[in-house]
């Protein structure tokens, strides 16, 4: 069930894809680049190492496992490799109170986990630097009223421009310098800005985001999935590939796992349609523009659940919101990731579990404050070790804007 294969081996995939008649195109691709970029790649590692060891010290921005007054955070390597999964919860986002930005990022394909780091660290920033220029835009209608742009005291539009932009950028700026270790390695993100009562979901790729709600006369809690995961699965997204000559087909081992080919080599088998990076699958209908959409939380709505694709292969969005429900706040994503390595093992015990990685924000923090200030029990990085197939109902369906790609709809 893994996130990609090819015909050489690469990725995460647990079973080899057939073989190709010519040498795969991640081979070829990384062996003629990297002479030519050795001393970019360097520079550009140093600033991106410099600007993660800024974003560590930034107060309410956590990575690790851990939990705050307001979330829990757990991830667990799989058992297919190095965990190529991120994670990311930061509060005060634009040093806005009741303001936060939360993710969790898979990363897929030789150097997927150094992908999902990136985008972990660089979206973020991405985001705001967009927001800012938006907020200095003016969207009205010449009156000072905002009409149909405005939910309830936010502007819509302006954020989903803002996340669709900033996507954009994340995307080119991984083309621009760090080419030759994306061609076929990339990652997944859904992300999630909270600001009062409101929540605006962009999502790229199959991870999922799934809201929590509590029937208040039976006390009963609910499950609503706010993404589309999407893979090859979806007609209107292999429309796109396949309009763009790339091909999508299961192999025979894997048959119930729709993958992305390339037009003339078994490679690299990604199952997933929406990514950053994956430059090899870019020119084929491979996407990385954001399905974005809008929640307005009311009183019953108690938690929302991100979390990466080795958690819903084998639990059930209600399952999911019924074990966080059941769990301490301040370890309900730890023990929602050991009810899903539990599960892999006796619903598909000849498969490799995956990487699971697991954010959980609650919205009433007056109640149950279990891990209220509880930061100290954060796991140091150097102790996590770093090493997909749901059927599903989607929700209506929604592009992003992005002029490079046209989008069947």
């Amino acid at each position: 069930m893994g996130s990609c294969l090819s015909g050489l081996g690469l990725g995460s995939g647990s079973s080899p894809a057939p073989p190709s008649p010519s040498p795969s195109p991640c081979e070829s691709s990384t062996s003629t680049s990297t002479s030519t970029s050795t001393s970019t790649s360097t520079s550009t590692a140093a600033a991106d190492y410099n600007v993660e060891i800024r974003l560590h010290r930034v107060r309410g921005r956590l990575v690790l496992n851990g939990s705050s007054h307001v979330a829990s955070l757990f991830s667990k390597q799989g058992r297919k490799g190095i965990n190529q999964d991120a994670m990311l919860l930061w509060e005060n986002f634009r040093s806005m109170e009741d303001t936060v930005f939360c993710g969790v990022f898979d990363g897929h394909g030789p150097y997927g986990h150094m992908v999902a780091k990136k985008v972990r660290d660089s979206f973020p920033l991405k985001l705001m630097a967009q927001c800012e220029y938006m907020d200095d835009l003016d969207l009205s209608d010449g009156h000072g009223l905002i009409n149909d742009n405005d939910i309830h005291g936010i502007n819509f539009v302006k954020l989903r421009q803002s996340f669709s932009k900033a996507c954009k950028i994340m995307d080119k700026q991984l083309k621009l310098h760090h080419h030759s270790d994306c061609y076929c390695s990339g990652t997944t993100a859904v992300t999630l800005l909270k600001q009062g009562h409101h929540l605006v979901i962009a999502n790229v790729g199959d991870s999922r985001a799934v809201l929590a709600t509590r029937d208040q006369h039976d006390d009963s809690i609910f499950a609503h999935q706010l993404t589309t995961d999407f893979k090859p699965n979806l007609p209107r997204e292999a429309e796109r590939i396949r309009l763009c000559k790339g091909r999508v087909f299961a192999i025979e081992k894997e048959p119930q796992v729709a993958r992305v080919w390339l037009p003339n080599v078994d490679a690299p088998g990604l199952a997933m349609t929406r990514a950053f990076g994956d430059f090899c699958l870019k020119d084929y209908g491979v996407i990385s523009v954001p399905d974005v959409s809008h929640h307005r939380l009311t009183e019953k709505d108690e938690f929302v659940v991100l979390a990466t694709d080795g958690v819903w292969d084998v639990l059930s969005n209600k399952e999911v919101v019924g074990i966080v429900a059941s769990a301490p706040r301040s370890s309900a994503a730890k023990v929602l990731v050991e009810s899903a390595v539990q599960a892999w093992r006796t619903k598909l015990p000849t498969s490799k579990v995956d990487d699971c990685s697991v954010v959980c924000l609650f919205f009433d923090t007056h109640a149950n404050l279990n891990s209220a200030n509880n930061i100290n029990n954060l796991i140091p990085e150097a102790s996590i070790n770093h090493s997909d197939t749901v059927v599903q109902k989607s929700p209506p369906y929604r592009e992003g804007g992005d002029k490079e790609i046209t989008v069947v709809t």
